[in-house]
């Protein structure tokens, strides 16, 4: 998966230009989620493009020409994958991974490291494009790149990983009602699921 982000890294990130709107809607939505304070790491950084705005601390992606980017957008960047985070137990106050857990190998192994690199009672903030939803739909229809190989999940699927291992508590909030190159301002996000193509998920390590 690295090979495609780091072979159209300047496609990925220019999507983020050519829907404006979308972006800006995910970041609001992310935010209902987000802690707004602490140490934070996103997984699956990519070009900084949530990690900038949202402020979070730390960010890791296995694409060097993503870093890049990402480190142009003044986001302290490590090279590696979320199955093996190179950081010590109960670092991380949150963590983040957005639009990360349909690219990696292994999900639940993501989410198991996550677990461990987060204090007890720390947040899991995922971001997930519904494979329930038009938009997921639209995305492979039109043949991207990027989701050619990818591994998309519903909101039950990911639940269930997060409980098996050991998170409880959580929120959901929703944006992308319409087609991304249709909007024409940021959305207001809502809380739940079903309706948007773009979900959030909010969890608590061992509560």
């Amino acid at each position: 998966m690295k090979n495609i982000f780091d072979e159209n890294y300047k496609k990925y990130d220019k999507w983020y230009d050519d829907n404006k709107f979308a972006y800006l809607s995910e970041v609001e939505a992310v935010k209902k989620v987000l802690p707004t304070k602490g140490y934070g790491l996103e997984v699956g950084v990519g070009s900084g493009r949530f990690a900038a705005p949202l402020n979070i601390s730390i960010g890791i992606d296995p694409s060097k020409k993503a870093i890049e980017l990402a480190k142009g957008r003044g986001v302290d960047v490590r090279s590696g994958i979320g199955e093996e985070l190179p950081f010590k137990d109960s670092t991380f106050d949150y963590a983040a991974m957005i639009v990360t857990l349909c690219f990696v190998q292994d999900p639940d192994k993501v989410i198991i490291e996550a677990s461990r690199v987060l204090k007890p009672k720390g947040k899991l903030v995922i971001g997930i494009v519904d494979k329930e939803s038009f938009l997921r739909k639209s995305y492979q229809e039109k043949g991207s790149i990027f989701y050619e190989y990818a591994r998309f999940f519903d909101i039950e699927e990911i639940v269930q990983i997060l409980k098996t291992d050991g998170f409880s508590d959580f929120s959901y909030y929703q944006t992308i009602f319409d087609y991304p190159e249709k909007l024409k301002t940021v959305e207001e996000p809502q809380e739940g699921f079903g309706k948007g193509g773009f979900v959030v998920i909010g969890a608590i390590n061992g509560e």
